[in-house]
């Protein structure tokens, strides 16, 4: 059930962002095996000079198309499953014109005990949603 946060800069049209979200949210499902209903997205549109994504020292240029990704998601998942998922949004991204520089994707685990999906209550802790598995 992960929280995923897409920040771009402007430009794109809401079908377009809509469009995003649903490809990330696709490629979690493929390679996680959650529910479908366990989509938590915010898109955020930036006014251009507002994000600030170079390469890291990789020797490529990223373009104002650029996709910042943040996944938040409890842990316990392999190195491999990760490896697979970053492929996979990058491959269903690179199919509606993303390109691969252009995806940038952080992620980031932490516990059952850190979620409320509503009520102020822990729901994985009080037994009203199963844990996911790992």
């Amino acid at each position: 059930m992960p929280l995923v946060r897409v920040d771009v800069n402007q430009g794109r049209s809401s079908e377009q962002l809509g469009e995003l979200s649903r490809r990330i949210h696709g490629a979690i499902l493929a390679e996680y095996g959650i529910p479908e209903r366990d989509y938590f997205h915010i898109v955020t549109e930036h006014p251009r000079g507002q994000i600030f994504a170079q390469d890291a020292g990789l020797g490529f240029e990223r373009t104002s198309d650029v996709v910042m990704i943040q996944i938040f998601t409890q842990g316990g998942r392999s190195q491999e499953a990760k490896q697979s998922l970053y492929a996979a949004i990058a491959a269903r991204l690179g199919e509606i014109g993303v390109a691969g520089e252009d995806v940038f994707i952080g992620y980031v685990e932490n516990t059952a005990n850190d979620w409320s999906f509503g009520f102020g209550r822990a729901q994985y802790l009080t037994g009203e949603l199963a844990v996911p598995r790992k």
